[in-house]
């Protein structure tokens, strides 16, 4: 099992997207996904997620907003928790990241990217709604089999 975390860091009608183009054996090759990454031993999903924010855009995130919980599935890597914020509250300017292009997305235009497929269907509540939420994906490779999300 694997815990994670997310932030839509919003300015101005945009969200700050990472185009994933410079790791290696990346399982995001390719995609546009939000800021964010990996527990480190003892951190609450806050801390996590400030200290990936800071270190992918030098950043500091202020406040959060937390909005929802995703579980991905998938018969080749290890079940994900993932735990999904939005900031519009941080300070700081924009560093060079090593894991792919940084860049600030009008929302409107977000639908479009390459995104994870459901991540799409999660964005739509983020855009649409502020409501909490728990979403379910079971994926094989890149195509999304099935999903549930409930709103709260």
């Amino acid at each position: 099992m694997k815990l994670s975390t997310i932030c839509y860091i919003n300015k101005n009608n945009k969200y700050l997207m990472l185009h994933r183009t410079k790791k290696k054996e990346d399982i995001n090759e390719g995609k546009w996904i939000p800021v964010g990454g990996k527990f480190e031993k003892d951190e609450s999903p806050e801390e996590c997620i400030k200290r990936e924010v800071f270190e992918e855009t030098g950043l500091k995130v202020e406040k959060l907003k937390f909005r929802g919980i995703v579980t991905y599935i998938s018969k080749t890597w290890e079940t994900e928790y993932m735990f999904v914020f939005e900031s519009n509250d941080f300070l700081g300017d924009l560093i060079e990241c090593n894991e792919g292009d940084l860049e600030w997305v009008d929302k409107e235009n977000l639908l479009s990217l390459n995104l994870w497929e459901g991540d799409k269907l999660f964005l739509k509540i983020l855009l649409e709604t502020n409501h909490f939420f728990s979403a379910k994906f079971n994926y094989d490779g890149d195509n999304l089999l099935e999903y549930n999300i409930d709103e709260y």
